[in-house]
């Protein structure tokens, strides 16, 4: 993500800076400098902002208290830090979410194993136990398929803050990537829908094959969350389609999202652009989707080692694809080492087409 921040806000004009514990990170490649130092590093977090006119972040495990600090002496952090408090800890998000009346899943705190019991009385089974803080990718989630099931999954999130939440027996998981910047303007990439194996985003479609009427209540919650949120940056919602056609809020990235990667090829504004506009002060672009239809895939590590990216000949020749490459040096088994989008007429055929690419690389 950092990456591709980095590229957009240099068509824009700026230098980047960018803070990374991994030498010659992805973002690292390409950036003007890049300061070696952890996420959560006050020391580096704080020779980053001296050098710096604007400060954003592409993850959620961040010092936020630093940042915070930051802001309060007059430094443009966004998205705010006080967001990102809100939406880094799981569960307080579900609470702020359902105080300014955003549909979510039943929720409850949990503090031992008999509560983990008491909510499946009340939940059923099966039903979802996640970590509050520092979760993605479905890390920070269990799901507990009985009562017999407890015991293993507090051990395995032992040290960790929880809270349980009732299971989504959804029809589709969608995702709308809004972008809000200082004058109050939201503008809106249209609806995707994203699929998901072993948690791990794998396609996302553009647009979703959903009717108007949802389209239209998925675009107007996101909004409502970025305004409710008062956020500046790019936000990713994701949400649940249930069988009887309604939306529930699952999830909030304050950040640019694998959801929005088709973006680069599909608009005229990519996500990270618009957010590089949002957190400078300067106006969106108003977006026009240049595509009928785009289908984004990752491309996941397949081993464990040092990465060798290898595509083979015939992929070049498949119209209206385009592949994006991170440039880590390590790869891991579901490692997220960069993505493919293909653009066509129909989502079928942009599916067809993204399949075939995907198949031409390996890592």
């Amino acid at each position: 993500m950092g990456r591709m921040l980095a590229d957009a806000a240099h068509k824009l004009g700026f230098q980047v800076v960018v803070l990374d514990p991994t030498t010659n990170s992805p973002a690292g490649q390409i950036a003007d400098k890049q300061i070696i130092g952890g996420f959560k590093d006050e020391e580096k977090i704080l020779e980053l902002a001296k050098i710096s006119d604007f400060i954003t972040f592409e993850l959620e495990g961040v010092n936020d208290e630093i940042l915070e600090k930051i802001s309060q002496k007059g430094k443009p952090v966004n998205p705010d830090p006080k967001v990102l408090r809100i939406i880094r800890d799981k569960f307080n998000q579900k609470v702020f979410l359902k105080n300014h009346g955003i549909p979510v899943a039943d929720f409850a705190l949990i503090e031992n194993e008999e509560d983990c019991k008491k909510q499946g009385e009340i939940f059923g089974y099966p039903y979802l136990l996640k970590a509050r803080f520092d979760a993605y990718d479905g890390r920070g989630n269990y799901v507990v398929k009985n009562k017999q099931d407890i015991a293993k999954a507090v051990k395995k999130f032992s040290g960790s803050s929880l809270y349980a939440e009732k299971f989504v027996p959804f029809e589709k998981e969608l995702a709308v990537v809004s972008a809000r910047d200082m004058f109050d303007t939201i503008e809106s990439f249209e609806v995707v829908e994203t699929i998901h194996k072993d948690n791990i985003c794998h396609t996302v479609k553009s647009p979703a094959d959903v009717d108007v009427r949802t389209k239209s209540k998925a675009t107007e919650l996101a909004e409502k969350v970025l305004s409710a949120l008062g956020g500046v940056g790019v936000f990713a919602v994701e949400m649940f389609l249930d069988k009887n056609g309604e939306i529930l809020v699952n999830e909030i990235a304050p950040r640019v999202h694998n959801s929005g990667h088709h973006t680069i090829e599909a608009y005229n504004a990519s996500q990270f652009e618009q957010h590089i506009r949002a957190i400078s002060g300067m106006p969106l672009l108003k977006l026009e989707n240049k595509s009928e239809a785009s289908v984004m895939m990752n491309i996941l590590g397949q081993r464990d080692g040092k990465a060798v990216y290898k595509a083979e000949k015939g992929l070049e020749k498949l119209s209206g694809v385009n592949v994006h490459i991170y440039g880590k040096m390590e790869t891991r088994k579901e490692r997220k080492m960069g993505h493919l989008t293909a653009i066509a007429k129909t989502l079928k055929e942009a599916e067809n087409q993204a399949k075939k690419a995907h198949k031409y690389i390996s890592i």
